[in-house]
């Protein structure tokens, strides 16, 4: 990982973000099982490093306790039809739900089924699936304003 500076950089901006949530003498098992899984993922696989932030970003919500309801819309609990992500009201909404929240991020299918297996995922399989390339910068841009927004920080 020291001598590829993508990865190294991957790797120092998860750290950041578990050393900011971390508190000395609490049990953190889970965080520190996730960053070090994270961290042998970025090192030893060519995964899309965008997908794996993403990926250890929805999973430390969870962890944290901001999980988001990926089974069903948060609204009307209609199972089909979701296309979007609320950050306000902390998860999937379908078309109808969406239409009254400005804020929902429309995300296709394969970011849906993303985000839904990292919350469902045991902690060995969670880097286990991959998704196209625009699915990844939605997942992307939904983890990044997801984690900010629970975390009331901005991480870049």
């Amino acid at each position: 990982m020291r001598t590829d500076l993508d990865k190294l950089e991957c790797a120092a901006n998860i750290t950041r973000i578990v050393n900011d949530i971390a508190t000395e003498n609490e049990n953190n098992y889970r965080t520190l099982q996730l960053l070090l899984n994270t961290l042998y993922i970025i090192s030893e696989t060519e995964i899309d490093r965008d997908l794996i932030t993403s990926i250890f970003k929805m999973r430390l919500t969870l962890i944290l306790g901001y999980t988001p309801q990926v089974e069903k819309c948060v609204m009307c609990g209609a199972k089909e039809n979701i296309t979007h992500f609320s950050i306000k009201d902390n998860g999937f909404k379908c078309e109808n739900c969406s239409k009254k929240d400005t804020g929902a991020i429309k995300m296709s299918a394969g970011t849906r089924d993303g985000i839904k297996y990292t919350i469902i995922a045991p902690a060995k399989k969670l880097f286990g699936f991959n998704i196209k390339q625009e699915c990844i910068q939605e997942y992307k841009l939904i983890s990044k304003i997801y984690l900010n927004e629970k975390l009331e920080k901005e991480y870049k």
